[in-house]
């Protein structure tokens, strides 16, 4: 089994507060609940806050269109306090033990 499935791409999820921190921390429960479920599904690969805090990211293996979902169903997303980049990649080049995946 593979890491990435066939037909399956990787992004970089970057995402950026736009709200104080007080507002995001009000919809942290249930972002990291959605979080959970993205790594059950097999879609998010790893994930973590920026440092400074001022956002996190995210790499995340699927298809275009359901990575474009997940933000939109993000509580982030819908709570209005973050702005997202999604940026796919070709990993043409990776360590050894990332192979053997």
């Amino acid at each position: 089994m593979s890491l990435i499935p066939e037909g399956n791409r990787l992004f970089v999820i970057d995402i950026d507060y736009t709200a104080p921190f007080e507002e995001v921390q009000k919809v942290l429960a249930p972002h990291m609940d959605y979080v959970r479920a993205c790594y059950a599904s097999g879609v998010f690969l790893m994930s973590g806050p920026k440092e400074p805090r001022t956002g996190g990211i995210v790499i995340a293996q699927g298809t275009r269109a359901q990575i474009d979902g997940i933000i939109a169903g993000d509580p982030f997303t819908t709570a209005g306090v973050v702005a997202t980049t999604i940026t796919e990649f070709s990993a043409s080049n990776m360590a050894e033990a990332l192979k053997a995946l």
